[in-house]
């Protein structure tokens, strides 16, 4: 090999390592029951972004008059729930006895901690007409000394999240701290999440304080530095690198990030830092030890793998 080639081939290792991506998940197609998702969070690269160990984007999808989501009533551990809509509507219903209809630009943030269980349909007057859904449900991991807090239910209206337009593009913090605004919703641990509508040509800094950093491209075009972003995939940010994102289209993105809390065991929809709380979580289940939904009786059987 020649010594041209060598230096060639150094240059280029030397770009991959100062490109501001390091890596780029790509979703996979999941189907719930009647609708798909793209779940880019846990992979097999890599298991979480921050305290973000879950990050599933459903539609826009189109559900004829009649049909809709039903997610039936389902346990979780040791986690909260994120769930945000662009479009539509969905009920919420837990074994707290909450009831509550999520509807675009609120957060439904739901803490499992020790445990919780909890439904998610399209309400009946949404049901009997043609209508779409899109949406975001994120799943966040708890400290370990907080895993078995109290379950607790919350949920923010769209006009408690901060908004801005700078310079033309705009930001909604639905978590966290950034660019000047301070989410209401409250964390066990530093996260961020914010929505960004970026117009062509417009340029965006990502917050340079936060630990770990994931960016997804809804839709559009757009790339941080020359890194050309990819429609759906969840864009691993380097580390302590100044990263800057521009539009060559209208674009729609996701920033996700915080504190990392360490491995974590996911089996189903338990998550936890202890696999024996795992197994009993299963037990619980399996023995109907759970709490109920209120005026839900459908039950899902432990899944076998």
């Amino acid at each position: 090999m020649s010594n041209q080639q060598l230096n060639f081939d150094d240059c280029q290792c030397q770009a991959r390592k100062n490109a501001p991506i390091e890596l780029v998940i790509k979703p996979r197609e999941r189907d719930l029951g009647g609708f798909s998702v793209r779940r880019s969070l846990p992979s097999s690269e890599q298991q979480m972004i921050g305290p973000f160990i879950f990050f599933d984007h459903l539609g826009p999808a189109e559900f004829a008059p009649g049909e809709g989501i039903d997610v039936r009533p389902h346990p979780h551990i040791n986690l909260a729930t994120v769930t945000y809509l662009f479009e539509g509507e969905i009920l919420h219903r837990d074994s707290l006895g909450s009831v509550q209809s999520i509807q675009p630009g609120a957060i439904n943030w739901m803490t499992a901690g020790r445990g919780i269980v909890h439904s998610e349909r399209t309400p009946p007057q949404i049901r009997q007409t043609g209508h779409r859904v899109h949406a975001l449900q994120l799943w966040v991991a708890l400290p370990e000394g907080q895993e078995e807090v109290a379950p607790e239910f919350s949920h923010y209206p769209a006009d408690s999240l901060p908004e801005q337009n700078l310079d033309g593009v705009r930001l909604r913090v639905l978590v966290g701290t950034a660019y000047g605004l301070q989410s209401p919703v409250a964390t066990l641990a530093e996260t961020l999440y914010v929505v960004v509508e970026l117009p062509a040509g417009k340029r965006l800094r990502l917050p340079d304080n936060v630990q770990e950093r994931g960016v997804y491209l809804i839709s559009g075009a757009a790339r941080a530095g020359a890194t050309p972003l990819e429609q759906h995939g969840m864009h691993v940010c380097r580390r302590a690198t100044q990263i800057e994102i521009c539009a060559e289209q209208d674009s729609h993105l996701v920033l996700i990030g915080g504190e990392p809390l360490g491995q974590r065991q996911i089996w189903w929809n338990f998550v936890s830092s202890r696999s024996e709380r795992i197994e009993q979580a299963k037990a619980d289940w399996q023995a109907k030890r759970f709490a109920a939904v209120p005026d839900e009786s459908e039950f899902i059987p432990l899944p076998k793998t």
